[in-house]
């Protein structure tokens, strides 16, 4: 599986998320290296990195400024799914490593 160049966005996060549809990430891989950029909706700036598998499951880690200009940090396991129209939706679980500590889930899909 390779992520270089694709860009994503949140169709579902659960309620301690700050991303949401109007979020654009946009992957960049270099051999097992990801990395993005992400802004949109709540979220000012982000960056994330990251390790793909063979699988295509990612393990990476992000940090982003929301609109209240707060700092927050993160981990995030992704997993990928091949959809019918050659996309791919990525299934994640993540969970902060600032602020409240929560754990959430999301969806994210190629656009």
């Amino acid at each position: 599986m390779n992520y270089h160049n694709k860009r994503f966005r949140p169709v579902q996060n659960t309620e301690n998320g700050e991303t949401s549809a109007e979020t654009i990430f946009h992957y960049i891989q270099e051999g097992n290296i990801l990395t993005s950029e992400y802004s949109g909706g709540r979220i000012r700036k982000g960056h994330l990195i990251g390790l793909v598998d063979p699988q295509g499951n990612i393990n990476m880690r992000y940090h982003q400024i929301n609109d209240r200009g707060e700092l927050l940090t993160g981990i995030c396991e992704s997993r990928p799914e091949q959809m019918p129209n050659g996309k791919i939706r990525l299934h994640e679980t993540w969970q902060w490593t600032s602020g409240d500590h929560s754990a959430g889930s999301s969806v994210l899909e190629e656009i």
